[in-house]
C-alpha cells in the first residue's frame, strides 16, 4: 500500500489542488470529477501489474472516501478523477489527512 500525507488541500470552481508527503518527497495532487473518465497518475512508475487500484483517502475518526480506479500511468503529479471522491471532498476536505492506494 502506498500512503500519502495531505500537506495542503484547496478547493477551487471544480477541483482541488494542494500537495502530499511520501516518503520524504513532496508531490502536487489534482482531484478532479470524471470529465475524461475515471483516472489514477502517480508521480512515479508503478509496475504492480494490476490494472485497478483502491483509492481511498482518510482521516480521524474513522472517515474514509474511497473508489476504485484504473491506473493510468505516471504524472508530475498525484492525479484523482472520480466523481464519488470529488464530491465527498467538496463536504469534507478539512477532515481528511491520507492517500492511500492499494492493488488488491
Amino acid at each position: 500500500m502506498l500512503r500519502f500525507k495531505i500537506a495542503k488541500m484547496d478547493i477551487f470552481q471544480s477541483y482541488f489542488f494542494g500537495s502530499v508527503e511520501f516518503r520524504g518527497d513532496t508531490y502536487k495532487i489534482n482531484i478532479q470529477s470524471q470529465r475524461r473518465g475515471k483516472v489514477l497518475k502517480l508521480p512515479f512508475e508503478m509496475t504492480s501489474g494490476k490494472e485497478k487500484m483502491i483509492t481511498r483517502l482518510t482521516g480521524p475518526g474513522d472517515i474514509f472516501v474511497e473508489d476504485y480506479l484504473p491506473y493510468c500511468g505516471e504524472s508530475e503529479w498525484l492525479e484523482i478523477d472520480s466523481d464519488e471522491i470529488t464530491f465527498f471532498l467538496a463536504d469534507n476536505q478539512d477532515k481528511l489527512d491520507t492517500v492511500e492506494i492499494m492493488d488488491r
